[in-house]
């Protein structure tokens, strides 16, 4: 969070995309295990134990993207510093350049689609867990959706500069089926 703040370029959105994705699944393996071993939802238990697990699992997974979207930026940094006095250097920096904003694309990407297996994980415990953590239930799914938007954002950046028209559409139209 203090780099997150500070003028430092990464982490950036992308990154603090998977944090509240991190969040929201966290809070949703709260609220299951605030309602396992509850006799009044004890109908429930094993819906809430499966839920538990996954969301537990999803949030480690962005736990690792937090990290592995700064990294991908960071490659974005680092095309800076290639040369470009020759053409063969212009070429290579470009090539580079083109990889690097398409790790950009993919990684945000991911971050979409784990927050919205998150959200379906969410769905299915609406009504079937702890009534007294309904609250918590919502904040994650919050958080969850504005990972999920927050993402797309990302994704949306990121094809602006790449060339390759095929990859560009395919993630556009991947994304926009996931929002």
């Amino acid at each position: 969070l203090d780099m997150l703040s500070s003028d430092e370029p990464a982490p950036g959105g992308g990154s603090a995309s998977a944090l509240m994705g991190a969040q929201g699944a966290g809070l949703a393996s709260m609220v299951c295990a605030l309602t396992v071993g509850k006799k009044k939802y004890l109908e429930h238990e094993e819906l809430c134990r499966k839920v538990q697990q996954k969301t537990l699992a999803l949030k480690n997974r962005m736990v690792e993207l937090i990290d592995r979207d700064t990294q991908a930026f960071n490659e974005v940094t680092a095309v800076f510093a290639m040369p470009r006095e020759t053409e063969e250097e212009k070429a290579a920096r470009k090539e580079a350049m083109q990889a690097a904003l398409k790790t950009c694309t993919v990684t945000p990407y991911e971050i979409m689609e784990t927050a919205l297996e998150a959200l379906h994980e969410v769905d299915a415990i609406v009504g079937k867990s702890n009534q007294s953590a309904a609250s918590d239930l919502g904040v994650a799914a919050l958080n969850l959706k504005g990972s999920l938007q927050g993402a797309w954002l990302n994704v949306c950046i990121n094809l602006a500069g790449i060339t390759d028209q095929g990859f560009a559409e395919d993630y556009r139209a991947k994304g926009e089926k996931l929002l």
